[in-house]
């Protein structure tokens, strides 16, 4: 790449856009971990999601069609099947399920260890990884290795495979949409990967006998619509932006601060207990991950 290529890079990747989706993904996605237990108490896991992206993804598609955008293709429509059934019906059906069981702060101290994971997965691929990411990859494996051993998840072995399911999922899934599985262009591709996310968690949820229910609780409802409007309209919308823009382990980075805003969120609203070893596991995730954006940024 030469000086100008670089530059444009650069522009782009600090671009108000861009720092916007950042934002969004660090900051708001860091929240809705806690919004999902709170929704937990009046729906069933694969119920609640699949109504959440049903929702947000009808409300999107039919906003772009309204302005003139085409419907996808068959083979965008494939697409968007695919990587919803990863990152959406694995990935997020999985984080439901687990924090029936686990706290959610601990939960998304797990899912930290996505960048780390898509690094793994690019072998695949045969993209290997330099000495600084094994690294990186390395400790924060042994972070991970850390946390299973607390009292939190140590306690649920159901809920510790959901999570670990729902970490490999939405790593390939991430990959893949990079892969030669593009959505359609902007706004309709991510609706169509709701809608088509969510219809299979609606066939998990029937598959799984889940009671289809309306709470009564008015605190579910409130965390239900949070996560339509900023989980998937926004943040969710946003993260699939920066997959289409940016670098995977940019679009990836909100693992560096999702942790600690879901942690500190849930200690103090959610009343969630975390021990001493749960906190040091996770910082040492927490370093895996920082040394592999160091070793990327040299």
């Amino acid at each position: 790449m030469n000086s100008i290529d670089a530059a444009i890079t650069t522009r782009r990747a600090l671009s108000p856009l861009i720092l916007g989706c950042l934002a969004s993904t660090w900051l708001i996605w860091g929240s809705t971990y806690l919004a999902i237990r709170f929704a937990l108490a009046g729906f069933p896991p694969f119920f609640l999601m699949a109504s959440r992206f049903l929702c947000a993804g009808s409300l999107l598609l039919a906003w772009r069609v309204t302005r003139g955008a085409p419907m996808p293709t068959l083979r965008e429509w494939r697409n968007a099947a695919l990587i919803g059934t990863l990152m959406l019906g694995g990935g997020m059906g999985g984080t439901a399920y687990a924090e029936q069981t686990i706290a959610s702060g601990l939960v998304v101290a797990f899912i930290a260890v996505t960048p780390l994971m898509l690094v793994a997965i690019n072998f695949a691929f045969r993209v290997y990884p330099k000495r600084s990411e094994l690294i990186a990859v390395i400790v924060g494996f042994a972070g991970v290795l850390m946390l299973t051993r607390g009292s939190g998840i140590h306690a649920s072995p159901t809920g510790l495979f959901a999570v670990a399911f729902a970490s490999s999922c939405w790593s390939l899934g991430s990959i893949l949409s990079q892969r030669g599985f593009k959505l359609a262009p902007g706004a309709t591709g991510f609706a169509s990967e709701m809608l088509c996310g969510g219809l299979v968690l609606l066939a998990v949820s029937i598959l799984g006998g889940e009671s289809w229910r309306w709470p009564e609780i008015s605190g579910a409802w409130l965390a239900w619509g949070y996560l339509v409007i900023f989980g998937s309209l926004i943040a969710f919308n946003a993260y699939m932006l920066l997959l289409a823009r940016t670098s995977t382990s940019l679009a990836a980075s909100y693992s560096l601060v999702n942790p600690m805003v879901a942690l500190i969120l849930g200690v103090s609203l959610g009343s969630e207990t975390v021990t001493a070893w749960e906190w040091l596991s996770a910082g040492v995730v927490m370093l895996g991950v920082v040394l592999l954006f160091i070793g990327r940024r040299r």
